[in-house]
C-alpha cells in the first residue's frame, strides 16, 4: 500500500515523463509512493510512454481519458482513484520543485494540517521560471483571488500541493471539474474547516514541450472566482457561454446587416432575413460552445447533429420566453432597458440550463 499517491495530470507531455518518475524516485526515497498519470488522450502517445515504464515499475500507472479535458477534471479523478492516505498534484513539466514532496508529507503526518499548497511568493520561494508577463498575470490573479475570495493562500494559482485523501473525498463532490485552478478551488470549498499549511519552492523552467497557459485558461479563472463570490451559485461554465452569447449577438446583426444590403426595404424580406441571421448565430452559438464552454464534454459526428438540433430547439424556446417577459414586464412598468434586460437574462438562464442538462448532459 502506498503512503502516497502523486497525481499528474498530462496533455502533450511525452517527453517529460520518464525524467519526472526519475526525479520522484529521487525525492522520495524510503516513501512508499505511486505515481499516478491522469492523461487526456494525448496526440503525441503521452499514455503509451506511461504504460511502457509501468510495464517494469509497477509504481507508475496511467488513467487515459478520452472525450473529456480539462486540468481540474484530471486532478479530481486521478485522486479519487487513489488508495494512500495522502495525495499530492504536480505538473508534468518538470516546473515544480519534487524534493520539497517529502517536507510536505511531514507537515501532514504531523497532524497539524489537512492541505500543504507549495507557494513561489514566501521567504524560501522563487518564481524564477515565469517569464515577465507570465509572473506580472500571476501576481495580478493573486491579488484578485485575495480580495474578491479571501482564501489564505499566498500562491493561490499553485497547481502544486499535497493533502489527506479522506478530507478531498469529502469535498470532491462539490468541486468543479472545469478549469486549470483545482487548488483555488479545493481552498476556497474547503473554507475556515480546511487546515492549510505552505511549503516554499523554486519554480523552475519547463523541461520539454510546450506551456498551457492561454486566454481561455483566464477565463476559466475569472468563472472560477465568479462561482466562488457567489457561494457556488453560479457555473464557472456560464462565463463562457455567457462569452458565446455576446459573440453570437454581434454575428447576429453582421449577417442580418450583410442580407439587408442586398433586399429591397420590404417588411417580408426583412423577416425572412431576420429569421436566416437567427439560424446562423445559432449554429455560431451552438459551434462555440462545443468548443469551448463544454469542451470537456465535446460533441462529435452523429450526436454533434442531434446535439445542434436539440440546442435551435432550446434556443427557440429561450427567444419566446425572453420576448413574453420583457413584454409584460414593459406593460407593468415601461422603462424599455429594465425590460430587455430582464428578457435577455431569462433566456440566457434558460438556454445555458437546458444546454447543460440535455445537449452536452454535463453535471
Amino acid at each position: 500500500m502506498p503512503q502516497l499517491s502523486v497525481i499528474v495530470p498530462t496533455f502533450k507531455e511525452r517527453g517529460n515523463v520518464a525524467e519526472l518518475v526519475r526525479r520522484l524516485d529521487a525525492a522520495l526515497a524510503g516513501i512508499a509512493w505511486e505515481a499516478i498519470f491522469v492523461d487526456d488522450n494525448s496526440p503525441d502517445g503521452t499514455a503509451a510512454a506511461v504504460k511502457e515504464i509501468g510495464a517494469d515499475d509497477p509504481r507508475v500507472r496511467c488513467l487515459r481519458r478520452v472525450g473529456r479535458r480539462g486540468l481540474a477534471g484530471a486532478c479530481i479523478e486521478g485522486m479519487l482513484s487513489s488508495a494512500a492516505p495522502f495525495v499530492a498534484v504536480i505538473d508534468a513539466d518538470l516546473q515544480h520543485d519534487e524534493k520539497v514532496l517529502p517536507q510536505m508529507l511531514a507537515k501532514l503526518t504531523g497532524g497539524d494540517a489537512d492541505l500543504v499548497a507549495a507557494t513561489r511568493y514566501v521567504e524560501g520561494g522563487s518564481a524564477q521560471g515565469l517569464a515577465g508577463r507570465r509572473d506580472a498575470i500571476s501576481r495580478l490573479a493573486t491579488r484578485l483571488t485575495h480580495r474578491l475570495v479571501g482564501v489564505p493562500l499566498s500562491d493561490p494559482m499553485s497547481g502544486f500541493f499535497m493533502m489527506r485523501r479522506d478530507r478531498f473525498d469529502e469535498m470532491a463532490p462539490r468541486l468543479s471539474p472545469t478549469g486549470f485552478k483545482i487548488l483555488l478551488d479545493i481552498a476556497a470549498t474547503g473554507g475556515g474547516k480546511l487546515r492549510i499549511a505552505e511549503q516554499p519552492y523554486s519554480f523552475g523552467e519547463r523541461f520539454a514541450g510546450e506551456s498551457k497557459f492561454n486566454a481561455q485558461i483566464g477565463v476559466e479563472f475569472l468563472g472560477l472566482l465568479l462561482a466562488k463570490m457567489t457561494g457556488d451559485l453560479v457555473d464557472p461554465r456560464f462565463i463562457f457561454f455567457a462569452i458565446v452569447g455576446t459573440i453570437g449577438l454581434f454575428v447576429h446583426l453582421f449577417a442580418l446587416w450583410l442580407l439587408l444590403m442586398f433586399l429591397p426595404p420590404q417588411h417580408d424580406l426583412f423577416r425572412a432575413a431576420q429569421i436566416f441571421a437567427t439560424f446562423i448565430a445559432m449554429t455560431s452559438n451552438f459551434l462555440l460552445n462545443n468548443e469551448l464552454t463544454y469542451r470537456d464534454r465535446r460533441l462529435k459526428g452523429w450526436s454533434q447533429l442531434k446535439g445542434f438540433v436539440l440546442f435551435c430547439l432550446i434556443g427557440s424556446v429561450g427567444v419566446l420566453a425572453n420576448v413574453d417577459l420583457a413584454g409584460w414586464l414593459y406593460v407593468e412598468r415601461p422603462i424599455w432597458w429594465v425590460a430587455g434586460a430582464v428578457g435577455a437574462v431569462m433566456s440566457a438562464l434558460w438556454n445555458y440550463a437546458m444546454s447543460t442538462l440535455f445537449v452536452w448532459r454535463a453535471r
